[in-house]
């Protein structure tokens, strides 16, 4: 018998990859998630920002970054302005911090575009596991492990669950939409 278990774990850790890096698309709203892919160079070593400083969302709209040692507040400054988060941040020597603007309408369409664009590769990867999972399972019928009936099954369960995960990208993508297009 086929074991779909494999391919629907991969499936599941395409979707939590999605939500990832859906938390770092920011919203208007102050959020530390937007930071999380940035590293700046300490000791000569790439470390996370969270691995330097503090961070902390003193209201709404407002992110302040206290590094734990006075000289990284240029590193951190300069790896913020190289990033693409798209805020300019402002240093007064002992912290750095970020003021969100609020997004215009304009900055929010193209935000959705975003992620739609990121959900259709989403889509794309669980397709993709979909085919490893056909040609699996048509190898273990070519190596007489299963009977025909068994690898119409299979093949019915592989899109089952596929379809399954392809509506589960559609509703994330929708629930991240919809969080951005709020005012």
């Amino acid at each position: 018998m086929f074991n779909v278990k494999p391919f629907e774990e991969r499936m599941k850790k395409s979707i939590s990859v999605l939500e990832e890096d859906f938390a770092t698309i920011r919203v208007g709203r102050a959020s530390a998630k937007v930071l999380d892919k940035i590293t700046v160079p300490y000791y000569g070593t790439p470390t996370g920002l969270d691995g330097v400083a503090t961070i902390k969302a003193s209201d709404a709209r407002t992110l302040v970054i206290t590094p734990w040692e006075a000289n990284m507040v240029k590193e951190i400054e300069k790896a913020i302005l190289a990033s693409d988060v798209g805020i300019t941040p402002t240093n007064d020597g002992k912290c750095v911090r970020l003021v969100f603007p609020a997004l215009t309408e304009e900055r929010r369409k193209e935000l959705t575009k975003k992620t739609a664009k990121m959900g259709e590769e989403c889509k794309v990867a669980i397709r993709n596991i979909r085919r490893d999972a056909n040609d699996a399972a048509k190898a273990m019928k070519k190596n007489s492990e299963i009977t025909e009936d068994d690898l119409k099954a299979a093949e019915k369960s592989i899109q089952d669950v596929t379809d399954k995960y392809i509506k589960e990208v559609d509703s994330v993508v929708a629930r991240k939409d919809k969080e951005i297009m709020e005012i």
